[in-house]
């Protein structure tokens, strides 16, 4: 007798979600489409997961019924809301996106660093008003950028940015003189020293414990009075207090936030109208094409999943990121 398909959950915003390039696979595997609220049945006999409502947390309320699962597959690089004690301690693997979104939120970061030496917000702002005001504006040639993570997404800003003429150092659990994209990487336990160096501090690391607000009071006090913050990693890696106050004492120049501690972003959040605070709504890495680039990537682990291969992308539940990626 023929063993049965292998059972995958595809956990969705909506029950009603079928992911383009997902459902049209040609494989010998069974899809459960679900909602959060149906998880909990969805999973039971399941022999994976694909996480395509990527900041669900409701795998812990129906861990219990993942009486058979081996695998998750999550369709975001970071996996901070997904991990849970539980499915540290378990033999479940779990993979991530790692690669679809580097080279797009390096090319926001870039756009952000160049709207930033050329003033565009008070440009923007002066057009509405009808002004016209001639300014000088910054050069981003030979200006410095520390960018805080350095696994892929981190690599690829910091190839970016030294393409359009800036300096880039790295700051990662540990310093090192030489690193083929950075001309040199700092410990991230030491960024209070090292932020006085930098024009553009650049956020591009995991959430995990050790870097759960890493941005305080003390590491903006640290930086220049016109330095530019770029968040494109998740919001508790700045205390959003300490960032309110130094951007509206003007003891930094800027911020460019795309993560927040709450999204979406509440309507009355002062955030939304600090000065020289530029919001965008967690879309640093969604160019044009994203998900189907996501369905591919799952594609071609399922069918290494399927043949008995090792899958790609294998984060290390302990450390919160795939080993290597930091």
């Amino acid at each position: 007798m023929a063993s049965p398909r292998p059972v995958i959950a595809v956990l969705c915003e909506r029950a009603t979600d079928r992911p383009a390039g997902v459902a049209d696979l040609d494989v010998d595997v069974d899809f459960r489409y679900c909602a959060a609220d149906g998880l909990a049945d969805a999973v039971r006999g399941a022999r994976a997961l694909l996480m395509w409502d990527y900041f669900s947390t409701a795998l812990r309320g129906a861990w219990a019924n993942a009486d058979a699962l081996e695998w998750i597959h999550v369709t975001a690089a970071g996996v901070d809301t997904l991990l849970f004690d539980e499915l540290r301690d378990s033999d479940v693997v779990v993979t991530n996106a790692r690669g679809v979104f580097d080279r797009p939120m390096a090319e926001y970061v870039l756009g952000a660093v160049i709207a930033y030496a050329k003033g565009s917000q008070a440009s923007l702002d002066r057009q509405r008003r009808h002004e016209w005001q001639h300014r000088e504006t910054r050069t981003i040639a030979g200006a410095h950028a520390l960018v805080v993570g350095t696994g892929g997404i981190g690599r690829e800003i910091a190839r970016l940015l030294r393409a359009a003429g800036l300096v880039v150092r790295g700051a990662g659990r540990v310093a090192r003189a030489e690193d083929r994209d950075f001309d040199q990487v700092v410990a991230t336990a030491d960024l209070a020293a090292a932020v006085g160096w930098c024009d553009h501090l650049v956020l591009a690391a995991p959430l995990t414990d050790a870097t759960r607000g890493l941005v305080d009071a003390a590491v903006l006090a640290a930086m220049k009075s016109d330095a530019h913050l770029v968040n494109v990693a998740r919001g508790p890696l700045v205390d959003e207090s300490a960032l309110l106050a130094a951007l509206t004492a003007g003891s930094i120049g800027g911020a460019t936030l795309d993560v927040f501690d709450t999204e979406p972003l509440p309507q009355g959040h002062p955030l939304w109208d600090a000065p020289g605070a530029v919001v965008t709504a967690h879309m640093s890495g969604d160019a044009r094409g994203w998900r189907d680039r996501l369905a591919a990537q799952f594609a071609e682990n399922l069918q290494r999943w399927l043949t008995g291969k090792p899958l790609h992308n294998v984060v290390d539940k302990k450390l919160g990121y795939v080993r290597g990626a930091t």
